[in-house]
């Protein structure tokens, strides 16, 4: 690429990471919510002798919006669970191939799949406004739905980025390969 034309500041998966990281560390407050949410369930419960349904809802809704926007974040921090056993023993080169294959072959597709699928499922519940089954449940059932194809889809651009990342530190730049 001709330099004069290369943008400046950061490489595109430093740019993707960064906002995903942000991301990451906004949602990560779902996790205190939920711990807040048990405290007070347990308090009502055993304490008032009093349960609320709507109260067990939403613990698993920050849960599910702690977990899944958690994904896409673990990838682009590397804190994600792996071979790390096997891995640790392999050479650079090597684990950058292993990764980059796996990102390709297994969780871009299957991350794909998921955001595809799940696509009409969310849409089906928005279009009945879907609530909760239990009479004093929820409403909105499609707002929580909504998070499997926004956090796969960031799910795959956090892929992307490690597969672009793994990929120039393998070829480097001008096809030298810089991971020996």
């Amino acid at each position: 690429m001709n330099k004069e034309f290369k943008p400046a500041g950061q490489s595109l998966p430093d740019r993707i990471d960064n906002l995903l990281q942000a991301m990451g560390k906004v949602f990560m407050w779902s996790n205190v919510v939920l711990i807040l949410l048990i405290l007070c369930a347990v308090f009502m419960r055993y304490v008032l002798k009093f349960r609320t349904i709507e109260i067990g809802e939403l613990q698993w809704h920050f849960y599910m919006v702690g977990f899944m926007f958690g994904l896409s974040y673990a990838v682009t921090t590397d804190s994600h669970m792996g071979m790390d056993l096997v891995k640790e023993r392999l050479s650079k080169k090597t684990r950058l191939w292993l990764d980059s294959v796996g990102i390709i072959f297994l969780l871009l597709p299957f991350a794909a799949l998921v955001f595809y699928q799940s696509l009409e499922f969310v849409h089906d519940s928005w279009v009945v406004n879907e609530r909760s089954n239990n009479d004093m449940g929820l409403p909105f059932r499609w707002l929580i739905k909504s998070v499997i194809p926004v956090s796969f889809g960031l799910l795959i651009l956090a892929s992307f980025s490690r597969l672009l990342r793994n990929l120039t530190a393998l070829f480097g730049k001008d096809g030298e390969n810089a991971a020996e």
